[in-house]
């Protein structure tokens, strides 16, 4: 057993190895990074007088971050083509949830369409283009890995669920149930420091989730969009976590199209 001088002692090795992996999590996740940074920014500075409203503004932020990405390199062209695929995916859910009234967005925009200021699209790309920067800057390896055609199947059904249960029973609980019987033995390996590390992909899954959710209640924070029924300053409902939990798979399954050699299959 480690005795408490030891911990002690070792310590700031181990504060140095979580903020490493912080600060590498935070490269990875680029996009997303900016664009809370500017949903933050655009909140705290912005005046309604001025000749561009706040939502185009982030629109205009969202498209020069994506060029510069890949101007610099930081996205290959290939993560770029399947990281549209999320945005355009994205962008359709959102014009029919805000529709259903599931959420809005109140402030005003010319850049708008179907009352959907377009750099929500540009969010799930956020998604997107971290995961895929992920699995290029940490090595990952998933592993063993479910017939790609079930993966994809389910990745369908989630989607279509997010549509259907407005007007059919919702399937939710036997999707959540289906991404722990495809991947429940599968594992994430990645890279760090001090060598090869996995974890379980639902628990990666269920962790990205928790983060999405904290970011969705900076966007409610500084009123960029609001739930239905949703109170000023209240929190996101937590079953949202869920919903992001689910979503995780449609994104991750997408930019697998590109990443297929990271998919080893069991025996």
């Amino acid at each position: 057993m480690t005795d408490a001088p030891t911990i002690v002692q070792d310590m700031p090795r181990r504060l140095a190895g979580l903020l490493r992996f912080v600060g590498h999590q935070l490269w990875a996740a680029l996009f997303a990074v900016i664009l809370l940074g500017a949903i933050l920014g655009t909140r705290l500075i912005w005046q309604s007088d001025w000749p561009l409203t706040r939502y185009d503004a982030l629109v205009l932020i969202a498209v020069l971050t994506q060029v510069a990405m890949l101007a610099f390199r930081l996205e290959t062209w290939e993560e770029f083509k399947v990281i549209l695929l999320f945005h355009l995916t994205g962008t359709v859910m959102e014009w029919f949830k805000v529709s259903a009234g599931s959420w809005a967005y109140p402030e005003a925009g010319v850049i708008k369409l179907f009352d959907v200021p377009l750099f929500t699209g540009f969010m799930y790309a956020a998604v997107g283009s971290y995961i895929a920067r992920s699995i290029r800057l940490f090595g990952i390896v998933l592993s063993p890995f479910p017939p790609f055609a079930l993966v994809m199947a389910m990745a369908v059904a989630i989607y279509a669920n997010f549509f259907a249960h407005h007007f059919l029973p919702d399937i939710r609980l036997a999707l959540f149930a289906a991404t722990v019987m495809l991947f429940c033995r599968t594992r994430l390996h990645y890279s760090t420091a001090r060598g090869r590390r996995a974890l379980p992909l639902p628990l990666v899954a269920l962790m990205v989730a928790v983060l999405l959710w904290i970011a969705e209640n900076i966007g409610t924070f500084t009123g960029t969009w609001v739930y239905a029924g949703q109170a000023a300053w209240e929190p996101v409902r937590l079953s949202m976590i869920g919903s992001w939990y689910l979503l995780f798979y449609v994104s991750f399954a997408t930019v697998l199209v590109v990443f297929r050699d990271a998919c080893v299959p069991g025996p």
